[in-house]
């Protein structure tokens, strides 16, 4: 099948193979393309925060940023360019990637009011405003184990200074613990991509200052992110704090485990840590939780 093939590599077929999603997967895969719809442009020119996933071009760690702005500051400018005003804050372990031509990256716009997602993957080339991303795959995500957050507001906030460390602090452990998002950079030989994963607090677990461990909950069958690291194990998380607006950024690798109850598990093994107080300037109301979150032990 053409079209399922230009989307997945190796290691997603090594996957989807193993769980028997393969057929699934071709079918997913007719709905990702590389234009950007009328109505994908409508939704990314309403959000405020975008998340940009990508390898940085000195060390090679895969991290995910934050960016935000006023709605608008991201766009479609053409059937296959989103736009993007300003970049990461100062200190950020991504901006030599963003000043970088020819980066992979992945986005994720997510929009925790509507419970939508997008995400637009493809080639960054920097402006004098902030830089474009040439879409390789636009595609949406279904609402699942995505948390309801009705409204935000933009509150003035100056970011603290970014504190780096090799591992987790008790207080970022427990930050963590209590979380109910996070966003997952991973990537490939020819690309990368960025995603979102949410559950009841508590769906990650600290297993040590440098592990964590949570479910792989059921999908949409393309297996992208898994897909990805059984090619290339380097990934990126990042936490927000959607009320004070900290961003807790890790940078390590992840792996696969395949129980034999038909359970999957993603382990993850930090190797570098950047926290920042006040890195994003929205705070949002709490959260309803998605009923399709599944329960905490």
């Amino acid at each position: 099948m053409a079209v399922a093939m230009g989307i997945y590599h190796a290691g997603s077929r090594t996957v989807q193979d193993r769980v028997g999603a393969r057929e699934a997967a071709d079918h997913v895969g007719r709905s990702v393309g590389r234009g950007i719809k009328p109505v994908a442009a409508a939704f990314l020119e309403l959000q405020p925060l975008l998340v940009l996933g990508a390898a940085d071009p000195e060390t090679g760690r895969v991290w995910a940023s934050p960016l935000t702005g006023a709605p608008g500051f991201v766009r479609a400018t053409g059937p296959h360019r989103m736009s993007v005003v300003g970049g990461v804050r100062p200190g950020d372990p991504l901006a030599g990637a963003l000043a970088t031509d020819g980066t992979h990256v992945g986005t994720i716009a997510l929009d925790p009011r509507t419970r939508r997602r997008m995400r637009v993957n493809g080639r960054l080339h920097p402006t004098p405003r902030g830089f474009v991303v040439e879409a390789d795959q636009v595609f949406s995500n279904c609402p699942k184990y995505l948390q309801r957050r009705e409204s935000y507001e933009t509150v003035d906030r100056t970011p603290g200074e970014v504190l780096r460390g090799t591992e987790l602090t008790a207080r970022q452990q427990d930050f963590v613990a209590a979380a109910d998002t996070f966003f997952l950079a991973t990537v490939h030989a020819h690309g990368a991509d960025a995603s979102h994963r949410g559950g009841n607090p508590g769906f990650v677990r600290v297993l040590s200052p440098r592990e964590l461990l949570w479910r792989d909950y059921p999908g949409n069958s393309m297996f992208l992110t898994l897909g990805n690291l059984a090619a290339d194990p380097r990934a990126g998380l990042l936490f927000l704090d959607w009320t004070s607006g900290a961003a807790l950024q890790l940078t390590g690798d992840a792996r696969t485990e395949f129980g034999a109850d038909g359970e999957r598990r993603v382990r993850f093994t930090v190797t570098r840590v950047a926290a920042t107080d006040g890195a994003v300037p929205l705070r949002w109301a709490p959260p309803e939780y998605s009923p399709a979150n599944p329960r905490v032990p």
